[in-house]
Parts: C-alpha cells; sequence; structure tokens
C-alpha cells in the first residue's frame, strides 16, 4: 500500500484509454441534454421534475432472434412502474425513446393506486419527441405521499446500433449467430422500456424474459428458469439501483465458472471459452473483488458476478451491477497470440469495472457532471486492484498518458468551468486523483464510512469533500492551508492547469495558467485569478524535502536557492497536476545528473522532464534542447487506405465499433492523413445522421483526424467543414472541433516560430 501513495497521479495516466464509461460518453450526454432554449411546460425540461419517485420496476421482455416478415428484428415487452407521489401534481413524465407503445382504452398506459384511493383518470397521453417523454396528463392530482403503478406494453426495434436493448451479430461453424444484449449508460434504458432514466432514480428492477429454448438470459441478479415451449427466465430482484446499470442479454453462449464466498461466471461465444479465451478472466476476478472488500471494508453487495465478452460493444466495458458487459478485446486473453500489452490491458480494465461496484453503483452519482468523481476514484483503485492480482507487474510505478492529457486542457476553450464537456471530464478526473493524494489517508482509512452513509443512495462532489473534512477535523491528521472545499473550488471551477516554475538563483516560486498559445486571450473569467492551491513535493540533489504549499502567484522560499551543483526537482513521481519550468541553470544541472547517474531521478520524473521541456517549448516559455526519437511510417497505398475507409461504412467489414479507430489510425499515418479528413468532409453527413451516437465516437473521430494539423489551409479547410456542416451538426464533436481550430493556430504559431531553429538543428545533427 505504501508505494502507491507517492505516484497517485502517473499510475492512473494509462486509464485515458481504458476507461470508456463516462468520458467517451461525457460529450454527447451533455450536449444532448442541454436545452436549446429556456424551457416552459415541464415536458420542455430535459431534467425530471422532483414530483415523483420510482420505488420498483417489474419489466418483462421477449427480443426476437429471427426477424420478422419484414427483415427486422424486434423485442416486446411490458414494464409496471411503482412510484410514490412526493407533491401533489396532475402531470406523469417518464422517458420513452423509439418504443411504440400499446394503446389501452385509448391511452398510451394505465394507471393505478396501491392504496383504496381512486387512481386519477387519464385525460391524454403523448410524446414529447425532443426530450424524449412519454407525457400523461391527468385529470385530477396525484396526492402526495401516495403510491402508484403505472403499466405500459411496447415493441421496440433490436437494432445493431450498440445503445439500448440491441442487437451483435457473429458468425460461429458457418452461421449467423445473433446475440440481444444492452447498453443502458448513460441514457438508453428508456429505449428499451419507459422509466424515470436518470441517474437519481434509483429503484429496484424485477426482470422477466422470454426467450427460445437452447439460449440463455442473463441480467443484473441471479436466474430462475423455467418455461416450456418458451422460455421464461425470471431474476432475483436487484439491489435498489439506476437504471444505466440495468443489463439484459439473451444469447446462446457458455461460460466458464468459479465458487467462492460469490458466483463468479465469465460469458462469451462457445468456440471462444472452449480455446480457452475467458480462462484469465476468471483467474482475476475472484482475488480481485476480494481485494475490494478488504480495500472497502464493505462487502460484495450482491450474489454473483457476471462478465460477458461481446462481439459488438461501443464502449470498452460498462460496470453494470452483477453483469457487467466488455468488448471481447477486453476481456480475452490468449497467451497464443496476446500480448503482455493486452493481459495488461484485460487486468486493469477488469479491475475498473468491478471498483465500480461500490463506488459508482452501491454510491451512483446525482447528475452527470459529477461522473469525474466515479471515474477518478475507480481509475486509482482499479491500479491498486491490478496490482494486487498481477504483483510483479509493479503497475503503480507506470506512466503512459499523462502528456496527452496535458495537451488536451491545455486548449483554451477546453473547461468552461462547471459546464462540463467530455474532455473536461478527464481534467476533473486527474482533479479527484489529485484529491487522493492530498487526502490519501484520510479518505482510504475512512471509505467504509462513506460508502455505509450513502450506500443505495446518490451524492455530488461536496458530499465527499464535507465527508472528508469533517473526518479530518475530528482526526486532527492531515494539516492543510485552508478547507477542503476551498482547496477543491479552486481545481474544479476554473479552467485548466498551471505552470509551476522556479529559480534556484532566488528562490522564487510562481504559477501561471498553461496554455498552448500564451497570448490567447482567456474570455471564460475564473472567480479565483487563474491561481491554484498547489501542493509540491520536492527533492533537492536526490534528497525528498518536506513538501510546499503555493498559494498565490509567487511566493520566495530560501530552501530552494541552490549553490554549486544542487539542483532541484519539483513534482515527485508526478504527484502533481502541474507542469514544471526551471531556471535555465537547474536545466543544465538537471541534464547533468542524467547524464551522470540517472538512478538518482526517479523514474516517473526521467519521462515527466522530457515531456515537460518538450512542451515548455512549444509554449515558448522558455528555449530547451532534447533529443527526440524519428518513428518509420508505415508504407502503404492510397488505395488501400481508401480501401478500408470505405469499408468503416459497412458493418459486414469492420463492426461499427471499431470505426472510428480504423479511421484515426489511418489519419496517423502521413499518406493516409489527408484520405482521412477529406472522407469525413466527404461522408459527415451520412455519417452523423444514419450511424448516430451508439456507433461513431463523433469526439474521437473530429480529434484524431486533425491532430497533426498545422498549416493554413488545413485551418481553412477546419472552419469550411464547420460552416458548410452547421445544418446538419456535429453532436458531441462540437467541442473537439472547436478545440481543434484552437490546436492548429497554436501549431501554426510554433511553427512559424521555431521552424528554421529545428531545421538548423536537424541540419547540424545529420552532417
Amino acid at each position: 500500500m505504501g508505494k502507491c501513495h507517492f505516484s497517485v497521479m502517473c499510475i492512473v495516466c494509462t486509464v485515458v484509454s481504458v476507461v470508456s464509461v463516462a468520458i467517451l460518453v461525457g460529450i454527447w450526454t451533455f450536449q444532448f441534454l442541454k436545452p436549446a432554449k429556456t424551457p416552459v411546460a415541464l415536458w420542455d425540461r430535459y431534467r425530471l421534475p422532483d414530483t415523483l419517485l420510482p420505488e420498483a420496476y417489474y419489466i418483462t421482455l421477449w427480443p426476437r432472434l429471427k426477424p420478422d416478415h419484414r427483415g427486422i428484428y424486434i423485442f416486446t415487452g411490458n414494464s409496471s412502474v411503482v412510484f410514490k407521489c412526493v407533491k401533489d401534481i396532475d402531470l406523469i413524465l417518464i422517458h420513452s425513446n423509439k418504443l411504440n407503445l400499446t394503446s389501452a382504452g385509448g391511452h398510451m398506459a394505465r394507471l393505478t393506486t396501491l392504496n383504496n384511493i381512486p387512481e386519477p383518470a387519464i385525460k391524454s397521453t403523448w410524446f414529447k419527441v425532443p426530450t424524449q417523454y412519454l407525457v400523461i396528463e391527468l385529470q385530477s392530482k396525484l396526492k402526495a405521499g401516495e403510491s402508484y403503478r403505472l403499466n405500459t406494453e411496447f415493441v421496440g426495434e433490436l437494432a445493431d446500433d450498440l445503445a439500448g436493448f440491441y442487437r451483435s451479430e457473429y458468425i460461429q461453424d458457418g452461421v449467423n449467430k445473433v446475440v440481444a444484449t444492452s447498453q443502458m449508460h448513460p441514457t438508453h434504458a428508456r429505449k428499451t422500456f419507459p422509466c424515470f432514466d436518470e441517474p437519481a432514480m434509483k429503484a429496484v428492477f424485477h426482470i422477466t424474459v422470454l426467450h427460445e429454448r437452447g439460449t440463455v438470459a442473463l441480467s443484473n441478479g441471479q436466474e430462475i428458469v423455467n418455461g416450456s415451449a418458451v422460455t421464461i427466465t425470471k431474476f432475483e430482484p436487484t439491489q435498489r439501483m439506476s437504471s444505466y446499470l440495468l443489463a439484459v442479454v439473451v444469447s446462446d453462449f457458455s461460460y466458464v465458472h468459479s465458487e467462492e464466498s460469490t458466483l463468479i461466471r465469465i460469458w462469451a461465444r462457445r468456440k471462444a471459452v472452449s480455446e480457452g479465451h475467458c480462462a484469465y478472466a476468471l483467474n482475476l476476478t475472484g482475488p480481485i473483488l476480494n481485494f475490494f472488500e478488504n480495500y472497502y471494508n464493505v462487502p460484495y453487495p450482491l450474489s454473483k458476478s457476471d462478465q460477458i465478452g461481446l462481439p459488438d460493444f461501443y464502449f470498452g466495458a460498462m460496470e453494470n451491477w452483477g453483469l457487467v458487459t466488455y468488448r471481447e478485446a477486453n476481456l480475452f486473453y490468449d497467451p497464443a497470440i496476446s500480448s503482455n500489452g493486452n493481459k495488461e490491458q484485460t487486468a486493469t480494465i477488469i479491475a475498473h469495472e468491478l471498483a465500480h461496484m461500490w463506488f459508482g453503483n452501491l454510491v451512483t452519482l446525482k447528475w452527470w457532471n459529477e461522473v469525474w468523481l466515479n471515474e477518478g476514484f475507480a481509475t486509482y483503485v482499479s491500479y491498486l486492484g491490478a496490482d494486487y492480482a498481477e504483483p510483479t507487474w509493479n503497475l503503480v510505478s507506470t506512466s503512459s498518458n499523462l502528456a496527452s492529457l496535458f495537451a488536451t486542457v491545455c486548449i483554451l476553450n477546453l473547461h468552461k468551468c462547471i459546464k462540463h464537456t467530455g474532455m473536461d471530464m478527464w481534467h476533473l478526473c486527474f482533479v479527484c486523483l489529485y484529491v487522493i493524494y492530498l487526502f490519501i489517508y484520510l479518505i482510504f482509512v475512512n471509505l467504509q464510512t462513506y460508502l455505509n452513509t450513502f450506500a443505495y443512495e446518490n451524492t455530488v462532489g461536496s458530499d465527499l469533500w464535507h465527508h472528508l473534512q469533517a473526518v479530518m477535523d475530528k482526526s486532527g491528521v492531515v494539516l492543510l492551508p485552508t478547507s477542503v472545499d476551498k482547496i477543491m473550488d479552486h481545481w474544479v471551477l476554473q479552467m485548466g492547469f498551471p505552470v509551476v516554475s522556479i529559480n534556484t538563483f532566488t528562490g522564487e516560486l510562481s504559477q501561471k495558467h498553461f496554455l498552448l498559445d500564451p497570448e490567447s486571450v482567456v474570455e471564460v473569467p475564473s472567480p479565483f485569478n487563474y491561481e491554484w492551491i498547489v501542493t509540491i513535493k520536492w527533492m533537492k540533489s536526490g534528497v525528498e524535502q518536506t513538501p510546499v504549499w503555493l498559494l498565490e502567484k509567487s511566493v520566495y522560499n530560501s530552501e530552494m536557492k541552490m549553490m554549486g551543483d544542487d539542483w532541484v526537482l519539483m513534482n515527485l513521481n508526478q504527484t502533481g497536476y502541474y507542469r514544471v519550468n526551471y531556471d535555465p541553470g537547474n536545466w543544465e544541472r538537471i541534464l547533468k545528473q542524467l547524464n551522470k547517474q540517472h538512478q538518482a531521478i526517479p523514474v516517473l520524473n526521467r519521462a515527466q522532464i522530457v515531456d515537460d521541456a518538450f512542451n515548455l517549448a512549444r509554449y515558448t516559455h522558455t528555449h530547451t534542447h532534447t533529443h527526440t526519437h524519428t518513428h518509420k511510417q508505415r508504407n502503404s497505398t492510397n488505395g488501400t487506405f481508401d480501401f478500408y475507409l470505405n469499408y468503416t461504412l459497412d458493418p459486414t467489414k469492420i463492426r461499427k465499433q471499431d470505426a472510428t479507430r480504423v479511421i484515426v489510425q489511418i489519419a496517423g499515418n502521413i499518406k493516409g492523413r489527408a484520405l482521412a479528413w477529406n472522407f469525413i468532409t466527404l461522408n459527415w453527413k451520412y455519417i452523423f445522421t444514419e450511424y448516430g451516437a451508439g456507433s461513431f465516437n463523433f469526439a474521437e473521430l473530429i480529434s484524431g483526424v486533425t491532430r497533426t494539423f498545422s498549416t493554413q489551409c488545413q485551418l481553412d479547410q477546419l472552419l469550411q467543414f464547420k460552416a458548410e456542416n452547421a445544418d446538419v451538426g456535429f453532436g458531441s464533436a462540437s467541442s473537439a472541433l472547436e478545440q481543434a481550430v484552437e490546436k492548429t493556430k497554436a501549431s501554426m504559431k510554433w511553427v512559424t516560430e521555431h521552424q528554421r531553429e529545428v531545421s538548423d538543428w536537424f541540419r547540424a545533427e545529420a552532417a
């Protein structure tokens, strides 16, 4: 445990490519949920009113794994939701999207009461499509304190759109197989059954699935099978949970299992199971669950733990409570062909999803703007869990993708204060990790009280801050310069992060808002004038010193004055969320130390030094010289690239879940950059309107393909693309497109200022 305390920020860096849940969907979620104008009626608002609270759902689903006479796959179902009225009201709003509801008595729902009082008669029912509500107007008011039951019957399409209750297909022994599976996060439960589809609307789910004989049905609870011609599988009631954590799968998969205190099963295609691809995941799951039970000091709250690999799945994985869903590549491990990197990825992703069984599922965010808190904590403890299962890997000392996060966050318009978009969540996830470093002792000693206090409930970030403050006040263990709330406000309520500079001749320590283009005008005001409360771990000539706090723009610290060959290294083991710049003399002494005895500088800081130096050069804050490595480009022809680009629009050739990655990888090749960009510009309307958020990751698509843009011509193309497709829209790519424009401008400026210097350096090195 001790060794992880000093590398909190760095151990989480590799999760930038791992965390799939909230961060990749964050942009889409908030773009979708943001109202276009000031609402008037309740059904014009994108948030449910605080008048009704669900208590329990009784849901029956019947997916048809063969197409009907029209060639369409469908599912039928019925739902009964018991809810309590909190305030008198003559209106019921419940989410429903792309469902055909059966009319009963001229209305699309039926209302009854649970007590011996007459229920209000239904006046009218209709859909409000923009806000995805089934609107039920009543002739009289529901009474506060009373419970009611709302019944609906519905038909939905079992489409291959990777959202809600959807269809996945694969070939086994030459036969096409169909799987009915689900992805409810973030707002797709409403596409499966009418529901109060918000995280704070927790309820108990009673699930029944009808399915063909020879197939198996899975859901969050343990299954109870009966039936004859059609198998009827009922499931034990879930714990009280959010609708986005519900999961339903019908397939002919098989599984491997282990019986410990909890039933653990890994489900997959029969061939994958028989070839042993699930064995590694099974061997990991038990130890990781045991670790988290001991770490949280809270028992695993469910009777079983199912995990399933799906041929078609949009995200990397999803932490559905009791039935975790994965892309096959993230759950399977084949020692014959998989790399060590694949094995590490599988371990960390499994640990991340299992970490959510407590932090995220047992205690859940109240609204999506708090998703960073769940992801930040789950990310940190996932590395501890994986490290426990694979102790020889030393995962807690691994640094990978912090640089890519820094590069994104420093773009000017990234973080519009608390109005989060997807990549802002990355910023806040690392803020969360910074909190873990600050309060590491108190957080993990008192996680049990936090989880027990808010079990089966919803929280916001301030709940954790207040909990920490109360524990801190009681214990007196950690001495802070100010309150937890104030420290966190400085990081959460203003965009970006600082560059901390030190002058070792004077001992001056200062901070400044880090931007790729320092001449950019920051239009978003900050309540703290872009000053952060920064804790600085540092060493002097290889000896760790007492941490110091930077509470204002500039301070003087006599202990940081250096004489002779002494040097200062800040942000020890990358425990802080900031860049570091030194005076030229200290840079030279650090480089001298690296050449003389590099072991004196922690391994994580060696990578940090190079990355900070390179980005500070882009920042034009100082002149630094580092050696770089060139990467050979893979040879390819334009025809081959065109071939694969066109395949991304044909799901029989390239699965929808992989289309974005294929295009971005082609753009990463110098010969494919222009082809990939042209492909997007020519096909944007089709991609955006026909594929939707369940297939292409629009934000990743735009940011990935434009990553190397640095010329006026490319900037003009970006602006033209933005103008020509304004009527089509960009969805989750809106923020990514703005960032691409700003990043291109910053790259153009850097090229203009440094092109000759870089060219001269290369000529000198090549001579």
